[in-house]
């Protein structure tokens, strides 16, 4: 270990990028801070220069990933839902195993007015560190502050998957309807 030396700069964004590229599961910043040799509060800044370039990279709750196009498109659909924080483990793995990404969690704040976390889970193991990950730290959901009230980014091969996850949701009583 004595041998590796300690990225700069632009030597360490480009290296970062590399490993991002490289990586199908997400880099905690603590894992890329540990691999250039500097602190994760470079790794945060390294982050937020190499997006202000435009650099496709996402920052999700298990760490930051580069976005890949996907290799066939996708469809998109924002749903409404409303259930307690107990039920979140249920609603997230009635998704995914549907086949769908879910790509974020959003709420109206009365003062902050729209707020967005990035979920992006896909599968029972990303949701299930996802939630892991929430309990360890004892983070509260972003739809406690507003009663469960929320919104979700969901992102299937076709309609007709959406079109099952939202009727899942509905027979659940997850989805919040007029």
């Amino acid at each position: 270990m004595t041998d590796k030396k300690k990225l700069i700069g632009e030597e360490r964004r480009a290296q970062i990028l590399s490993w991002l590229q490289s990586e199908d599961m997400p880099l905690t910043g603590g894992d890329l801070a540990e691999r250039a040799r500097v602190s994760r509060q470079v790794i945060v800044g390294d982050i937020t220069l190499l997006k202000a370039r435009g650099v496709p990279i996402i920052a999700t709750s298990q760490g930051y990933m580069y976005a890949t196009p996907p290799e066939e498109a996708s469809i998109e659909r924002i749903v409404a839902c409303f259930h307690p924080p107990d039920r979140t483990k249920e609603e997230l793995l009635l998704l995914v195993d549907l086949g769908v990404l879910v790509k974020d969690v959003k709420i109206e704040h009365p003062v902050y007015g729209d707020l967005t976390a990035s979920i992006m889970v896909s599968n029972r193991k990303e949701a299930l560190r996802f939630l892991e990950k929430v309990n360890e730290t004892n983070a509260a959901y972003l739809s406690e502050l507003t009663e469960g009230v929320h919104l979700h980014t969901l992102s299937a091969k076709d309609e007709a998957t959406l079109d099952e996850a939202e009727q899942a949701l509905r027979e659940a009583g997850f989805l919040l309807e007029a």
